[in-house]
């Protein structure tokens, strides 16, 4: 695997949309050891947390205190709904943090678990954890499948 190959896979794992289901296969299609792979991607992938959360705090900290628009609009949306579903977050918390990031699907995944935990003003420390664990478990399930497809597509392969 070349440079640009793993920039790109750093940039796969780092992108909203491919997240770790689109770094990891890459790499390992690119000729990267699944393990390399999953380390490269995952890595990647744990970056989203840290970045993700700092910018929002700035942003929110920024607009909060100097534009009515955004104050009323956050108030409104973001405490309402707070108040709505606190009993859920107080009920599935950091599990279900945890197992919402670790579904490797679109609109699942570091981003949105970050969001989240960002928006329903969870414990940093405790939803970096979450979000983390769900990271590693993520590259697991799609380690596992292309394992598994992998294994799949040598039945129809002949040997000669």
């Amino acid at each position: 695997m070349n440079v640009p190959d793993i920039l790109m896979t750093i940039f796969l794992g780092i992108a909203p949309i491919s997240e770790l289901r689109g770094a990891l296969p890459y790499a390992y299609f690119n000729g990267l050891s699944l393990p390399m792979a999953a380390a490269l991607a995952v890595s990647a992938n744990l970056l989203v947390y840290p970045l993700l959360s700092l910018f929002l705090t700035f942003f929110h900290d920024f607009f909060y205190s100097r534009f009515d628009f955004y104050t009323v609009l956050f108030d409104r949306s973001v405490i309402s709904t707070r108040k709505k579903i606190e009993h859920k977050i107080a009920r599935y918390g950091y599990i279900g943090l945890t197992l919402f990031v670790a579904i490797p699907l679109p609109i699942t995944g570091a981003y949105t678990g970050t969001l989240g935990s960002w928006l329903f003003g969870m414990n940093r420390r405790k939803a970096f954890f979450a979000v983390s664990l769900g990271v590693f478990l993520s590259a697991t399930i799609v380690s596992l499948i292309l394992l598994a497809g992998e294994g799949t597509y040598s039945i129809f392969i002949k040997h000669i």
